[in-house]
């Protein structure tokens, strides 16, 4: 079959393919012919090895997926070759064919696409895991989310919308806050024109946001906690500006907030019954057209780098797929 590898750490362009063994399925473990891998920012970071996972080198990008069972191993229930599935393997699936835990699949329903289907655990779910089991987000509150019109900021404004919360969409172009419009967020805020802190408070007539979803981190994270209303929850997504800011905890004192680590892969571990709800709350959302999913592009297998490059430059609105 044939893969993309990452056989050396280094940019997009140093990405190969090439023809490997098929894997073998083992016991509690399903075999699945990939269809649609779709793409993340932190794909931009493992294949330079500045990522807190780091696979075994040579390993494939792309997280999460979607195609057709093939075979499954030994103790697995529930799943039966032909089915259509979508699942979380952490790395490996810009490939034409994957092995991963049965524990993290999950059935695709008729009415959604192989192409929407394998971009919405890991953004999707990262966004439910925050929003409600972590901020317990309310009806009503108002939720801000930064890097709003990146694939993780998207459905962070649509899941908001669909738990009944005001959003405001923070991101670097008025380009990018009219996309963010188009999936539901009720305003915007362009930082690279206006203070963060000082525009969020005045959307807010002062009272600051409920809940900060921060996948940016860098400068942008003080100053949206500074904008953060009494009582509020500050998540933690990630880091794509690659700083990791220093926050002074003064300001979690003086404003009785929270600021709260949504560490999502590490969730799914450690409670996979919580990682099958949400994915079939997502999937009923998007049946129910509360989510609607925008997938950028779809690339070939061997224009996987290229892809890679794009969503490194800050080019892509949505989701990249790649088809083998």
């Amino acid at each position: 079959m044939k893969a993309v590898l990452c056989k050396s750490y280094g940019p997009p362009e140093s990405l190969v393919v090439e023809e490997i063994s098929d894997p073998v399925v083992g016991k509690g473990e399903i075999l699945t012919e990939v269809t649609a891998a779709s793409l993340n920012f932190f794909d931009t970071l493992i294949i330079q090895g500045k990522y807190q996972v780091k696979p075994p080198l040579p390993f494939s990008p792309g997280a999460e997926y979607a195609g057709r069972v093939v075979e499954v191993g030994e103790g697995v229930s529930g799943f039966a070759p032909g089915d259509r599935v979508m699942s979380y393997a952490g790395h490996g699936a810009c490939r034409e064919k994957i092995v991963a835990d049965a524990a993290r699949h999950v059935p695709i329903p008729d009415g959604v696409s192989d192409e929407v289907a394998s971009g919405l655990i890991v953004t999707y779910g990262t966004s439910i895991h925050g929003l409600r089991d972590r901020a317990n987000l309310q009806p009503g509150e108002t939720l801000a989310v930064l890097g709003a019109s990146g694939g993780v900021g998207v459905s962070a404004i649509e899941i908001g919308k669909a738990m009944g919360a005001r959003v405001i969409a923070c991101a670097s172009s008025d380009e990018k806050l009219g996309f963010c419009k188009e999936h539901g967020a009720d305003e915007g805020i362009n930082y690279s024109k206006h203070d963060l802190k000082d525009a969020l408070k005045a959307a807010t007539d002062g009272k600051g946001a409920d809940v900060i979803y921060d996948p940016v981190g860098g400068d942008f994270s003080e100053a949206a906690l500074r904008a953060t209303a009494w009582g509020g929850r500050f998540l933690v997504i990630g880091f794509a500006t690659g700083d990791i800011p220093r926050i002074p905890l003064n300001l979690t004192l003086l404003k009785g907030c929270s600021v709260m680590g949504v560490f999502w892969g590490s969730f799914i571990a450690r409670d996979p019954a919580g990682y099958q709800a949400n994915n079939r709350q997502i999937l009923d959302w998007v049946l129910e057209g509360k989510l609607k999913p925008h997938v950028h592009g779809v690339y070939s297998l061997d224009k996987t780098s290229d892809a890679i490059g794009a969503i490194a430059r800050r080019e892509v609105m949505g989701k990249l797929v790649v088809k083998p």
